[in-house]
C-alpha cells in the first residue's frame, strides 16, 4: 500500500495554489496504484486456487492410470474435463493481467506528467520560500510513487509471462494426457516440451545410436490383429530420442505386404495408408509437433503383414 501524502498549507500565492493541486493529484495517484496493488494481489490468489484445483484432476488422474484403468474411464474423463475448465480459468486470469497491466502503464503516464509538472512549478514566479519547501518534498513523494508504479508494472509483466508459458505447457500434457485417458494407460508429459528443449540439456553420448541417421527403424508397429495396443511404446521410443536430440524429426513409413494378388496387395496398401494416419494422429495427441514428421508408403515382399515404421532422421 502507498504511504500517505505529506500534508502542507496553503501560503496564498499562485504557487501555493498549485501545489495545492500538485498534492491532490498525487493523492489520487496513490489511490489508483492502491486499488491496482489489491487487483494483483486478488488475481494472483484466484490463479493459485485455479491451479491447486487444476493439478489435483491431473494427480487424480494419474493415479488412477498408474494403477490401471479401463478406456475411456467415465472418471477419468470428468477429471480431465476438469482440469481443462481449471486450465481456461488460468488463462483468463492472463487476461485480467493484461488488461491490468494497461491500467498502470496509464497511471505510470500520469506519474511522469506530474513529476515534470511539480520540478516547473519551482520556475514560477512569485513563490515564497515555504512553496519551495513543500515542492521540495512533493517532489520526493512523486519520485518514490514513479518507483511503486515500475515495480508493480515490472511484477505484472513476470506474471504474465510466467503464466503464459505455463498454461501453454500444460495444454500440451492435457492434450497427451487426454490420449492416456482414452488409452487406459500412463504415457507421461506432452512431447513438445521435449521438442522444444533447450540444446543446453542435450545430453551427449558417442556410444548411444538413438537418434542417429540410420536405416534401422526405431519403433515398428505390426497391425497383425485388431486394436493394436502401441501408443506407450511409442511414446517411450521417441521420448527417448528427445532426451538426446530435442531437434530430431522422423519419417513414418506405412510398409504395406507385397504378398497375394494385385488386387490384394492394392487393398493392403490402403490399409497400411490409414494405420500410418491413425498413427500420425497418435503423434499428434502426444504433442510432437507434425512437421517434425515426414509421412511416406512402400509395399514390401519381406512383410508378412502390415506395418508402419518410424525412423529418426
Amino acid at each position: 500500500m502507498p504511504p500517505k501524502v505529506t500534508p502542507g498549507k496553503s501560503t496564498g500565492t499562485f504557487v501555493g495554489q498549485k501545489v495545492v493541486m500538485l498534492r491532490s493529484e498525487l493523492k489520487r495517484m496513490r489511490q489508483q496504484i492502491g486499488t491496482q496493488n489489491k487487483q494483483l494481489q486478488k488475481i494472483r490468489r484466484l490463479a493459485g486456487g485455479y491451479s491447486v484445483a487444476y493439478h489435483r484432476a491431473i494427480a487424480a488422474i494419474n493415479s488412477r492410470l498408474q494403477v490401471g484403468s479401463t478406456p475411456g474411464n467415465p472418471y477419468l474423463v470428468s477429471q480431465w474435463n476438469l482440469a481443462q475448465q481449471e486450465l481456461s480459468k488460468i488463462d483468463g486470469n492472463i487476461s485480467g493481467m493484461n488488461s491490468l497491466a494497461n491500467k498502470v502503464a496509464s497511471t505510470s503516464t500520469m506519474s511522469a506528467y506530474l513529476l515534470e509538472t511539480t520540478r516547473a512549478a519551482y520556475g514560477i514566479s512569485g513563490a515564497v520560500e515555504s512553496d519551495h519547501s513543500q515542492l521540495a518534498v512533493l517532489e520526493d513523494e512523486v519520485n518514490r510513487t514513479v518507483v511503486l508504479i515500475d515495480r508493480l508494472l515490472n511484477e505484472l509483466s513476470e506474471d504474465i509471462n510466467r503464466q503464459t508459458t505455463y498454461v501453454a505447457s500444460e495444454r500440451s500434457n492435457l492434450t497427451a494426457l487426454s490420449l492416456a485417458v482414452k488409452n487406459g494407460e500412463a504415457l507421461g508429459n506432452s512431447l513438445s516440451n521435449r521438442a522444444y528443449a533447450s540444446q543446453n540439456s542435450i545430453v551427449r553420448n558417442n556410444s548411444s545410436n538413438i537418434g542417429s541417421a540410420s536405416t534401422r527403424p526405431l519403433v515398428v508397429i505390426r497391425f497383425d490383429r485388431p486394436n493394436v495396443k502401441y501408443q506407450q511404446a511409442l511414446y517411450s521410443a521417441i521420448n527417448r530420442v528427445l532426451q538426446r536430440r530435442p531437434n530430431a524429426g522422423f519419417n513414418l513409413v506405412a510398409v504395406a505386404s507385397g504378398q497375394g494378388s494385385a488386387g490384394q496387395v492394392t487393398v493392403a496398401g490402403n490399409k497400411s495408408k490409414r494405420n500410418a494416419e491413425k498413427v500420425l494422429r497418435s503423434l499428434a495427441d502426444m504433442g510432437l509437433p507434425l512437421q517434425r514428421v515426414r509421412l511416406s508408403a512402400i509395399t514390401s515382399k519381406d512383410a508378412r503383414t502390415n506395418e508402419v515404421r518410424l525412423y529418426v532422421r
